[in-house]
């Protein structure tokens, strides 16, 4: 049953559909070896680490057979937790909120962590090189300069007011990058993050004056969107067919399991790296003995640190091994994050509390 499982979680993926581990499937792994089923709430970029059959044996052939539910990362703060062994999000805001839930004093496990990168379309990767918004150091890479993207957003400018964007037919209207939503998704919540520390002069936030200080700018990035997308998987999956905007915030690990993987990026994809970015945190919030010891296994064995790695993540501890599973990508892969820093996050209640601000002043209140 769990072989046919895990072909049918494969055939959903290659075609595009997020993989959901049914709670109902069978907790012994395929040659009978009895194993302890764990639950977790996990992040919806990790779903098609937890679906790999490679993965699958591997935590089998420690005892443990995973079934998770995506939940997005800020979301969890308020979920309930009956039933789960552990919560899975993707930054340290939502985990030390669940810590503290839980009365935890104890450090969770951060397996490892992905920086955040906006996929751009090829014209709009040039438009903005054009208009000193990107730097460009290859065909398919470059970096985002985020203070004039801001000044750029915060002025209202439009595509058509950079120059060479009148050759683009499909560059047009607002200006800006499509992001997640930032009441119940990391990425989201953490694109507000850095914005806020470069408009402010390279500040956290650490409370209310603060978030009033960019709440105008945050109001933009978020109201000229529209609706948002609950998980950066949407998103990302949009742009790869062809669809959506021409600019939009995903998780590196996302292009690079894109690329590892060996399907064919998008002929005209550029990754531009902010030059400010925040670095996520994927971290394991054990409830049980049983989500401890899956943290503890996915911080320090081989072969999953291998197998996260192939899934385009991070791990904690080591730079030599993502450099080395790349090294025939960095035409579109900034290995060793030259240009890029790392914006600091506010604490996950002023951060909530600045995406509520944002929301709110988008429905004009």
């Amino acid at each position: 049953m769990k072989r046919i499982l895990s072909i049918v979680l494969a055939v959903l993926l290659l075609g595009g559909v997020t993989a959901v581990l049914l709670r109902e499937a069978g907790a012994d792994d395929d040659d009978g070896t009895a194993t302890t089923t764990v639950y977790g709430m996990v992040g919806s970029e990790k779903s098609e680490f937890f679906a790999d059959p490679e993965v699958i044996r591997e935590l089998a052939g420690h005892g443990l057979t995973v079934r998770i539910d995506p939940v997005g990362s800020w979301a969890m703060e308020e979920a309930g937790l009956d039933g789960y062994d552990f919560a899975f999000p993707s930054s340290q805001g939502p985990a030390d909120v669940l810590r503290e839930r839980l009365g935890d004093t104890e450090l969770p496990a951060r397996p490892f962590y992905s920086p955040l990168v906006v996929m751009a379309r090829a014209s709009a990767a040039e438009v903005l090189a054009a208009g000193g918004i990107a730097e460009l150091d290859g065909e398919h890479r470059g970096l985002l300069r985020m203070a004039p993207y801001l000044t750029a957003v915060e002025e209202g400018r439009t595509w058509q007011d950079l120059t060479g964007a009148e050759a683009h037919t499909e560059l047009s209207g607002a200006l800006y990058i499509s992001s997640t939503d930032p009441l119940t998704s990391n990425s989201g919540a953490e694109y507000l993050a850095a914005a806020s520390y470069v408009a402010d002069g390279d500040r956290v936030a650490d409370g209310a004056e603060a978030i009033e200080r960019t709440a105008p700018l945050l109001r933009r990035l978020i109201q000229v969107q529209g609706a948002q997308r609950s998980s950066s998987d949407a998103p990302y999956r949009d742009f790869l067919s062809g669809i959506g905007n021409s600019l939009v915030l995903v998780y590196e690990s996302q292009v690079a399991h894109l690329l590892l993987s060996g399907r064919q990026p998008p002929e005209d994809l550029v990754v531009l790296y902010p030059d400010t970015t925040v670095f996520s945190d994927h971290t394991v919030v054990p409830f049980t003995e049983a989500g401890k010891e899956l943290g503890e296994l996915l911080t320090n064995d081989p072969e999953l640190r291998e197998l996260a790695v192939r899934h385009g993540f991070r791990p904690q501890g080591s730079t030599a091994e993502f450099a080395a599973a790349v090294a025939g990508h960095t035409g579109y892969l900034n290995h060793d994050l030259t240009g890029v820093r790392q914006a600091p996050s506010p604490t996950s209640p002023v951060l909530r509390a600045m995406a509520e601000r944002a929301r709110e002043q988008e429905a004009g209140s």
